[in-house]
C-alpha cells in the first residue's frame, strides 16, 4: 500500500469524453485529489461524485483538481455523469491497471468464487507529485469536506 511522501504513480487514463487525462499535466500546476470508487450509479458512489462536484470551486480555489476513477467504461462514465450532474472528471481504468498501481484492488470470496474488488480510497497529490493523504476505504458520506480539509492546509 502506498504511504504519504511517496511519488503518487504516474498515469494517463480516458475520460467520460474519451479525451486522455496524464497526471503529469497537473505537476507543478495543480494539485490533485485522485479517487476511487466501485461503481457508477450505486448510492454510495453517487453520493460521493455529487459531493466532489458540489465542492469543486472551492477544490479550484485552492489550486486542485479532482479526478475519480472507477473500472467503469466511458460511456456508462457519461451516463452517470450526465444523469447526476457531476462535473468533476471521471476516468476510466477498465482493466484496473492503475488500481493496481495505488493497491485498490482486494481479492475477496463473493458467492464463494474470489474476486477483485475496488476499495473506495482517496489520495491527495501536491504538485510536485507527491502523496499527501492516503486513505483506504473511506466513507463516502462528508468524504469532500475532509478531503477539503488536507488540500486547505497545502496552501498554507
Amino acid at each position: 500500500m502506498l504511504q504519504p511522501g511517496n511519488i503518487a504513480p504516474a498515469f494517463a487514463l480516458p475520460d467520460a469524453d474519451m479525451q486522455t487525462v496524464r497526471l503529469a499535466a497537473y505537476r507543478g500546476k495543480k494539485n490533485v485529489v485522485l479517487y476511487f470508487y466501485p461503481r457508477d450509479g450505486t448510492p454510495s458512489c453517487t453520493l460521493q461524485a455529487v459531493e466532489f462536484s458540489d465542492h469543486e470551486d472551492q477544490f479550484n480555489k485552492h489550486d486542485c483538481v479532482i479526478l475519480g476513477v472507477s473500472r467503469d467504461d466511458c460511456l456508462t462514465h457519461a451516463s452517470f455523469r450526465d444523469k447526476n450532474g457531476v462535473s468533476i472528471a471521471l476516468l476510466s481504468d477498465l482493466e484496473g491497471e492503475v488500481c493496481r498501481l495505488y493497491g485498490v484492488l482486494q481479492q475477496k470470496e463473493i458467492e464463494g468464487q474470489r474476486r477483485e474488488c475496488l476499495v473506495r480510497s482517496t489520495f491527495v497529490i501536491d504538485k510536485k507529485g507527491v502523496l499527501r493523504h492516503v486513505a483506504y476505504g473511506v466513507n463516502p458520506r462528508g468524504q469532500a469536506a475532509e478531503v477539503f480539509d488536507v488540500v486547505r492546509k497545502l496552501k498554507a
